[in-house]
């Protein structure tokens, strides 16, 4: 914020006038702030000259003082701006009063000398008048400059300002201007091999980036391209799959509707077998019988049915009979355990996979190996299956090996 002189006017202006005034008793004048604030008014004024008033100076104020004294050398009177600054003072309040001594120097006009004094020794009144007296523009004494001129006499002859020309001086100053002319053109040399470097390691670097981006875009595109054709080939391995998984399921179709369509059960031919009974036999077993009638208490005759379903219904009537081990499964399983390893027999590999319907039957995987065959049929193969069980299976299912 800046200095108030307005608040005090007048009575500022007074006393600045009594101390140019030289009528005027009062030589000196005090100013002070209202306490912190920037308010400036008169703390005192009197005719002591610079003893007086540096005994009113205090050590916790910012103070200015105005004062006229007389120039020791011209005897005419000479002012003094004092800015006081005590050593009391706070290093914020400094701050802010050190923007104020510009404007209380234009208020103050006329001053010949400025002191920033912070302690009694700078406002000694001898030290202040030292400074006045160099400031004077009169600075002499007419005693002392009188004597200057008093004629002496003769002061010897008049000497020439001819001198004589020293070679070796001469060839040292050639030498040395050469040295800093050569000393010039090889500073200017390295600064053009310093920018010519410099452009070459930016060219440089520019070349590196561009190759590296460069590289960059070519990776990404044979990564884009691997990519693309992982793809293409799950496709293609998806298409593949599925159209093998479409074939078997056609096959399995075709196997159960080739079974459906046949007259004579297999089944009942392989159990019929493990029975020991020919299909003749059975069907002459199964033909129907005459009826006899028996008479009953009542006198009614009562008349025996006889049995009229077919070979399958019979022997699918009497599957718990079949549901034991025979002897000749028996045999067979015996003798397979026997001679494994050194006689399969018939063997082929399964195509497809194939789950049991019941016990009469084997399951297995693709690529299992079934030993041991026995083509009952044209369509039903017996033998045995990867987990040693001896069953009947799909002709179709499988290849010989």
């Amino acid at each position: 914020m800046s200095v108030n002189l307005s608040k005090n006017g007048p009575a500022l202006t007074a006393a600045y006038k009594e101390v140019v005034d030289e009528k005027s008793s009062t030589n000196w004048a005090l100013f002070t702030y209202e306490g912190n604030t920037n308010d400036i008014r008169l703390a005192d004024k009197g005719d002591g000259g610079l003893e007086e008033l540096g005994e009113e100076l205090n050590s916790g104020k910012v103070m200015y003082a105005f004062c006229r004294v007389q120039d020791p050398n011209s005897g005419l009177p000479k002012y003094v701006l004092i800015n006081w600054t005590g050593e009391g003072v706070s290093d914020v309040r400094k701050g802010l009063c050190a923007n104020h001594v510009s404007s209380m120097a234009n208020f103050l006009k006329g001053a010949h000398v400025t002191i920033n004094a912070r302690a009694e020794q700078d406002v000694e009144p001898e030290v202040i008048m030292q400074k006045v007296a160099k400031a004077s523009g009169a600075n002499y004494n007419f005693h002392k400059e009188s004597s200057r001129f008093r004629d002496t006499g003769p002061q010897g002859p008049v000497g020439s300002v001819y001198q004589k020309t020293n070679a070796l001086s001469e060839i040292k100053r050639t030498n040395k201007d050469n040295f800093w002319a050569q000393a010039e053109r090889d500073e200017e040399s390295r600064r053009q091999e310093e920018r010519r470097k410099a452009v070459e390691e930016r060219q440089r670097l520019e070349r590196e980036r561009k190759e590296r981006e460069a590289q960059e875009a070519a990776q990404r595109e044979q990564n884009y391209k691997e990519r693309a054709q992982q793809i293409d080939q799950k496709k293609r391995f998806q298409q593949q799959q599925e159209a093998e998984d479409r074939e078997k399921e056609r096959q399995r179709w075709e196997a159960a509707s080739v079974i459906s369509q046949r007259a004579v059960n297999p089944r009942e031919v392989f159990r019929q077998k493990e029975r020991g009974v020919t299909p003749g036999e059975r069907e002459s077993s199964s033909s129907p019988q005459p009826e006899e009638s028996r008479a009953t208490p009542d006198g009614n005759s009562n008349r025996a049915a006889t049995p009229t379903q077919e070979p399958y219904n019979d022997v699918a009537g009497n599957d718990a009979l079949y549901e034991e081990p025979s002897l000749v499964d028996a045999q067979n399983s015996y003798a397979y355990e026997a001679d494994e390893g050194a006689n399969r027999g018939i063997c082929a590999r399964a195509l497809y996979d194939y789950q049991a319907a019941d016990d009469t039957e084997i399951s297995f995987d693709p690529d299992d190996i079934i030993t041991c065959i026995e083509m009952i049929d044209e369509g039903w193969w017996r033998g045995y299956g990867p987990d040693g069980r001896f069953g009947m299976f799909p002709a179709n299912y499988v290849e010989l090996l």
